[in-house]
């Protein structure tokens, strides 16, 4: 009888709770799976939902976020497993869930959405309501679950916004608000003249010379604005401007928005100082900062540099490595603090450096206090040019104290265009190492294996699962990026013919009526230009076309990027240097690509002579030559036998 009574209540009480999921629980993203076990009646973005919300007469209520997004979390735990809340939201509203990382188009209609209303860049999470046919009536980015200072909470918001959608005059209000919000922001009339001499001028006008950065408050690792730095100083030998370069290189890498121990960049910085990152790990990250370091390494030969690449390269190696693809991002939290797994309390740090003889010159570059800098724990920065002595020994014993910890969750994502991007960072890293050569050439082959089926590239899945979403731009202008990167080390003309084909693939899909388009679908999202968190899709295909134009010595090609470029032309005028990426592919149009021609042998054995050059837009090409020429698309203006005397040649170009 006894057991009896256990199992009805097993049955009646235990059992529902334990059960209770939503529509996300057949999903693959790590993210909406994190909701499945919510109260919230989620549905993931698709014609059901919709077609719910008509035939229910609701309206929409729109949570866009991603796994390892920490106030993401805040929101689950504070606002979307509160049951309370829950009720409201399943009785007035129809309930979305999107992953951005799975539909980063989406994201970025309603991220421009935010921003043409508030004047600033969203984030995640962002959150809106709309009506059945698409059509936002509120915006916002975190909601706490009660009404505070700073935000209204969903205990009045949610009524607030139920009434608003039952009042028809209301509700036509709101929705005028956001369809005419552009209004409010208008154009300058005063159109700017695009030159190097203006867009050197944005830059400086941006540049923190004292905090070294862009951005105020918060500092994002803005990859595709810092090679403009360096392009800009190369097309017109200004050494304040490469001095600006590798004083951004030394303070992303010395202070807190590189990890010390284990290496790898977190995604951003909070303070201007660079001091406390949000601690995050992305691989797109990771990606497109390594190159930059390569870069300088070449340059410069500083060390650091190099220790930053293989340090890199080999955390994601242990931590986001799954066969031969990459896992996309690693969360802030761990055990439930902020940063636990990164941080350290000063007894810690004491024993870190009990027997090391260099223990004061440590603690002099980190500044050590005892008060800590982290909620009373230590994150390390240092505050010197280089890393101290002794700094080996010193995170040797740091890792000791970390392996005893568990990692933070990790998002399990196979994302296509983050992983091409790794996959050029690796082609390009080969210069430091030749072992990334091979060590690319594997991860190009199984992304293509995984992502490329039946003639066409897909955007991502989970481990044991085939790929079904069909690839966005952003998947084919980073898997073409990472071809032709692929060539200038293999040289093998297959993955010039293979770029060649997506490019087709692209342009059928993407681009209508002189517009690029995020993706092939009825939602028509125009192509963004922002590289605020990593470089602009298309953009980064503007480059690509080119590249291959000159690589293949293709007028098409040129016409096709001409074309482009010129439909782009008045906002490239007005945003200059904030839309670095693109300001680079006009760069490349005007002043021109090199072509740098020899014998493979040749090209292999002067590699790092090559890369050496002062000029930023040269490729490598091989061919049957014993003799070294550089070309433009229309002509060859130099031929001589040595690397030595073709490097002065470009070098000393008058462009």
């Amino acid at each position: 009888m006894k057991t009896i009574y256990v199992t009805l209540f097993l049955i009646f009480f235990l059992l529902p709770t334990q059960l209770l999921t939503n529509e996300l629980e057949k999903e693959t993203s790590p993210y909406l799976l994190q909701h499945a076990d919510n109260p919230v009646e989620w549905m993931p973005w698709g014609k059901k939902a919709f077609e719910r919300a008509k035939k229910e007469q609701k309206p929409i209520f729109l949570s866009i976020g991603y796994a390892t997004c920490h106030w993401c979390h805040v929101m689950e735990e504070e606002s979307f497993s509160n049951k309370k809340i829950a009720q409201l939201l399943n009785k007035y509203f129809i309930c979305i869930k999107i992953d951005r990382e799975e539909l980063p188009h989406v994201d970025v209609l309603y991220q421009q959405l935010y921003k043409k209303h508030y004047g600033r860049f969203g984030g995640w999470p962002l959150n809106l309501f709309m009506t059945a046919d698409k059509k936002v009536f509120y915006i916002t980015n975190y909601i706490p679950p009660l009404h505070e200072s700073y935000a209204e909470g969903f205990d009045t918001l949610l009524l607030k916004l139920h009434n608003i959608y039952e009042n028809k005059k209301l509700l036509e209000k709101n929705m005028y608000l956001y369809r005419h919000i552009q209004k409010r922001f208008p154009k300058s009339t005063k159109e700017k003249q695009l030159s190097l001499k203006s867009l050197i001028r944005s830059i400086k006008k941006e540049y923190d010379s004292e905090d070294v950065g862009f951005g105020k408050s918060k500092r994002f690792p803005q990859a595709a604005k810092t090679a403009l730095v360096l392009q800009l100083a190369e097309l017109t030998d200004n050494k304040e401007l490469k001095k600006n370069y590798f004083e951004l290189l030394d303070i992303m890498t010395l202070r807190g928005l590189y990890d010390h121990v284990d290496g790898g960049f977190f995604r951003y910085s909070v303070d201007e100082a660079w001091e406390i990152p949000h601690f995050e790990k992305m691989l797109y990250t990771q990606a497109e900062l390594i190159p930059l370091y390569v870069r300088g390494y070449v340059l410069e030969a500083k060390p650091l540099y190099k220790d930053v690449i293989k340090e890199s390269i080999a955390m994601l190696d242990r931590y986001f490595l799954y066969k031969d693809y990459y896992f996309s991002a690693s969360d802030a939290d761990s055990n439930t603090q902020e940063g636990g797994f990164f941080i350290f309390t000063q007894d810690e740090i004491k024993k870190a450096l009990r027997h090391n003889p260099h223990a004061k010159a440590i603690e002099e570059a980190m500044e050590f206090s005892f008060e800590g800098n982290f909620h009373d724990k230590v994150h390390i920065n240092f505050y010197t040019d280089k890393r101290p002595k002794g700094f080996t020994v010193f995170q040797k014993e740091l890792q000791k104290i970390r392996e005893k910890r568990a990692y933070p969750f990790i998002d399990k994502k196979i994302n296509t265009a983050w992983n091409a991007m790794m996959i050029e960072a690796l082609y390009i890293a080969s210069v430091v190492d030749k072992s990334y050569a091979l060590k690319a050439k594997n991860h190009l082959e199984a992304l293509t294996e995984l992502m490329f089926d039946k003639g066409a590239l897909y955007h991502q899945t989970v481990p044991k699962r085939r790929p079904t979403q069909k690839g966005l731009l952003e998947d084919y202008a980073f898997f073409i990026s990472a071809l032709i990167a692929a060539y200038e080390v293999e040289y093998d003309e297959k993955r010039l013919d293979f770029a060649a084909y997506l490019l087709q693939q692209a342009k059928e899909k993407f681009y209508k009526n002189g517009i690029w388009y995020l993706s092939d679908d009825d939602l028509h999202i125009k192509a963004d230009l922002s590289d605020k968190y990593y470089t602009s899709a298309q953009s980064k295909m503007l480059q690509n076309i080119l590249k291959l134009a000159a690589l293949k010595a293709s007028f098409t090609y040129e016409k096709f990027a001409q074309e482009s470029l010129k439909n782009l032309h008045s906002e490239l005028q007005e945003k200059q240097s904030t839309v670095p990426a693109l300001a680079s592919a006009y760069l490349m149009q005007k002043y021109g690509m090199v072509v740098l021609k020899s014998s493979k042998k040749n090209l292999v054995q002067q590699r790092k002579n090559i890369e050496e050059i002062w000029y930023p837009y040269i490729l490598r090409k091989a061919e049957n030559y014993n003799d070294y020429l550089a070309c433009t698309l229309r002509r060859c203006f130099a031929k001589e036998s040595t690397m030595k005397a073709i490097k002065t040649v470009i070098k000393t170009l008058k462009r």
